[in-house]
């Protein structure tokens, strides 16, 4: 069992440690409970998801997901085309929108959940994704998630989610080319997310910014409360689990005549 990672905290210089949680529900089509024992157990500040429900009473499926896991929904949903964003009640919330990306033909609709939050005195931008069944559409729209990340005017940004392709493709090398793969910077827990029995790819992942810092990421094992049965009847996917320091963000001095 690995060590566990820190808990959130917000020290004295504004700089905040967050817990933040990627993961693929499956539209809720599975063991909701024990989807919520993993969540609830993970402890996160921010929640990532992929395939949030998207048709009838998606929100109140969205609200009651975020009421069994002591949180709230920050953006997303059937809004964003299914990633979905979660957080605890530590974040203030600066601005949320949720973005559709172009439409190929014959596809599924694509699209990021996306807020910029506070904590303590750290500032930071984030986006959920669950990216393209399609190498052409995938790689084009990695290129929109680097885009869209640079355009949130935060100095810090976070981006988890669904990849659909392991560290190996060129999407998944395009988004950490820009940004830090955290399980490549600190790798913590297990590696593999899918499929949830026998994972043998990792196609789930969290990414951040040139800044933060890394202090852990990967499948959590050994959670409180959580049963290696809960983590397989919650979803066909394993979570990722990152904990992240944020500086705190700069002050501009005040002028002077």
């Amino acid at each position: 069992m690995p060590t566990p990672l820190p808990p959130s905290r917000t020290d004295r210089d504004g700089s905040a440690v967050i817990r933040v949680l990627s993961y693929n529900i499956r539209s809720l089509r599975d063991d909701e409970d024990a989807l919520a024992r993993v969540i609830r157990a993970c402890e996160p500040d921010l929640v990532f998801v992929q395939e949030a429900p998207r048709f009838f009473r998606w929100r109140k499926h969205a609200a009651r997901l975020a009421a069994k896991t002591d949180l709230v929904v920050l953006s997303g949903g059937a809004t964003a085309s299914g990633p979905l964003l979660l957080c605890s009640l530590r974040a203030t919330v600066e601005r949320t929108e949720d973005v559709l990306l172009p439409l190929t033909r014959g596809l599924h609709r694509r699209g990021f959940a996306t807020a910029v939050v506070r904590f303590g005195g750290a500032r930071v931008g984030v986006l959920s994704c669950h990216l393209s069944l399609d190498a052409e559409e995938r790689y084009a729209h990695s290129g929109l998630l680097l885009d869209r990340l640079a355009a949130m005017d935060a100095p810090y940004t976070i981006a988890a989610g669904d990849i659909n392709e392991p560290p190996t493709g060129r999407s998944f090398r395009r988004i950490a080319a820009g940004l830090q793969d955290c399980w490549t910077a600190e790798p913590w827990g297990g590696e593999h997310t899918f499929p949830h029995t026998g994972p043998n790819s990792r196609i789930d992942a969290v990414f951040a910014s040139r800044g933060v810092e890394v202090l852990g990421c990967g499948v959590p094992s050994g959670l409180p409360g959580v049963t290696p049965d809960d983590l397989s009847a919650a979803t066909d996917h394993l979570p990722v689990l990152a904990a992240l320091r944020i500086p705190a963000a700069k002050v501009p001095a005040p002028q002077t005549r």
